[in-house]
């Protein structure tokens, strides 16, 4: 009989699986998919902002294992790019242009941070806990950084930072009041590497479960648990400090876009603000807010207008704070004419108050044209006037509340996503911030909550209670400690509440009014916020901790060469 033929196995076991064949191109589209879904979800309006803690997990555990640079690029930026442009949605119903040109590049700017992982994420391995925890809080730096530089690069657009995706958890917030927001958003992407590096050690080592600890995660959550300590007792005790600041009346007149300056509208519109503005008398408000830009001519440059106003606030009976347009003579050119975004105060007895408030920043392509020379054929999208003026007074307007001045921090349209100018606010002497928007551009997706989101932020950093009043959507006011502690919604039968727990049950987006009685904390009152008085120190902190990181892994490399010439025969 002769022998069996053997039968080779090798080739059989050996050859690559489907994965391993696959698997560049496999932890690409998981991470891109994974990036998209858990970036957009961690902002609002989605109520999920514990994804913020793992959005960025998924691209940093894939740069441990070294993956070509051009994939892992594409992959990244790909990613923040779609998840910004959608994020950003609600700006096509301004111009589609616009959002397609704003959100990829939003999108690349913060996603240049995810090639520094790709690069130093690979070179931690097996290096000290020292140098590993380092270069994790160089990382966390960077992306403060780049979140500052969102507020003054080209203009600034420092719309969401990931500090306010945590914009209804105050507990992680408090922070805010020593470090700024980017406090918040460094603790966030600490634990994303934080948990990158944890599961990286559960895969390399094929270790299941918590048995085994990275000291990069538990430095994160070290970070965490402080960022949760920091002023719990105040946060919970302020009840018992609370100090009332008077009766606010939210006008939310909801002026359709397509109306709001066609001349043809006007009366309708004057019509539609006496009748809320007098249906306030019924709850005794000590004071009225109007929404930006409200009038449909300027109240200071239209003397029917102002006349109207006056008449108007004196029928009220009490103090009346609104945006409206200012028309002057320019200071630059004779003859001309400068118009200015700006808030009002008038009062009953006196009428239009001689101080205003003119917006400090504006918005490219609405309110000018940037490098008019180079760009000026593009227009503007707001049809009044030609470039407006810019503001550069932060003082605040005094409205004065049964013989007591109060003096309000004005912000117009976006200018509370911009944290210096609330600070320079509250430097100025303001005891709240009032911020008077038009979310009506925008339709009824998430901008008017992405906007609240913000504002959040400035409460907690300048320890001032923030009241926000919109033309259609999210007026409300915030406390101190960024407590959302009123927001009116319409429910479905009309009715209209200021309950923060009945929000998610109805709209914010209608024609309305209500009366909020707001307060102070105590302990705040004439008081400043470490952020307040220091400003971005944290910044540099942060530019501090990435050199520390880089140099920490140059010179771990350079002992490590050393140790193998060393040993070398």
């Amino acid at each position: 009989m002769s022998d069996p033929v053997a039968i080779p196995t090798s080739n059989f076991y050996d050859a690559p699986t489907f994965w391993t064949r696959h698997a560049d191109r496999l932890w690409a589209t998981a991470v891109f998919v994974a990036t998209v879904v858990l970036t957009v979800l961690s902002y609002p309006p989605a109520h999920t902002p514990e994804f913020a803690y793992v959005f960025a997990a998924p691209a940093v555990l894939w740069a441990y294992l070294k993956p070509k640079f051009k994939l892992y690029a594409l992959a990244t930026l790909g990613a923040q790019a779609v998840a910004w442009t959608v994020i950003l949605g609600w700006l096509h119903h301004v111009t589609i242009g616009g959002l397609l040109l704003l959100g990829p590049f939003i999108g690349v700017w913060i996603g240049v941070w995810f090639l520094a992982a790709w690069w130093a994420m690979p070179r931690i391995v097996d290096r000290p806990s020292l140098t590993r925890i380092l270069v994790m809080f160089g990382l966390a730096g960077l992306w403060v950084f780049l979140e500052w530089t969102r507020t003054w690069f080209l203009g600034g657009f420092s719309w969401l930072p990931l500090a306010a995706s945590q914009w209804q958890r105050m507990s992680i917030l408090q922070i805010a009041a020593f470090a700024g927001a980017g406090g918040v958003s460094f603790v966030l992407m600490a634990m994303n590497i934080g948990l990158a590096a944890y599961a990286h050690r559960l895969f390399r080592e094929n270790k299941h479960g918590f048995g085994r600890r990275s000291q990069e995660f538990l430095a994160a959550m070290f970070l965490l648990l402080i960022c949760v300590a920091t002023q719990i007792q105040q946060t919970f005790n302020r009840p018992a400090f609370a100090v009332p600041l008077g009766r606010f009346a939210f006008v939310q007149p909801y002026i359709p876009q397509a109306v709001k300056w066609n001349p043809a509208e006007g009366p309708g519109i004057l019509k539609t603000l006496e009748t809320l503005t007098l249906s306030t008398r019924a709850n005794a408000p000590d004071v009225i807010l109007w929404p930006e830009a409200t009038t449909p001519w300027a109240i200071k440059g239209d003397a029917n207008m102002r006349t109207w106003v006056e008449q108007l606030d004196r029928s009220a009976g009490v103090p009346l704070v609104l945006g409206s347009i200012a028309i002057e003579p320019s200071a630059k050119t004779a003859g001309t004419d400068d118009w200015f975004n700006s808030v009002f105060t008038v009062e009953p007895a006196t009428g239009l108050q001689p101080r205003s408030y003119a917006k400090r920043k504006l918005v490219p392509f609405g309110e000018f044209v940037p490098l008019r020379p180079l760009l000026g054929w593009l227009g503007k999208f707001v049809p009044i006037g030609d470039d407006f003026g810019r503001g550069s007074d932060p003082a605040p307007l005094v409205v004065n509340i049964h013989g007591r001045p109060l003096a309000l921090g004005t912000l117009i349209c976006y200018e509370d996503i911009f944290p210096s100018l609330a600070r320079e606010s509250v430097l100025a002497g303001a005891d709240i911030l009032t911020v008077h928007t038009n979310n009506g551009w925008f339709g009824t997706g998430g901008a008017a909550y992405q906007h609240a989101a913000n504002a959040v932020l400035r409460a907690v950093e300048t320890r001032r209670p923030v009241l926000r009043c919109g033309n259609g959507g999210w007026s409300g006011w915030i406390d101190e400690f960024g407590s959302i502690r009123a927001v009116l919604t319409q429910d479905d039968s009309g009715e209209i509440t200021t309950d923060p727990l009945r929000a998610p049950e109805g709209t914010i987006y209608f024609r309305g009014t209500q009366t909020v009685a707001v307060s102070a904390d105590g302990r705040w009152i004439g008081r400043r916020s470490f952020y307040v008085e220091h400003g971005d120190w944290f910044v540099v902190l942060c530019v501090a901790l990435v050199a520390f990181g880089f140099l920490a892994l140059r010179t771990g490399r350079m002992d490590s060469s050393e140790s193998k010439r060393a040993i070398s025969p």
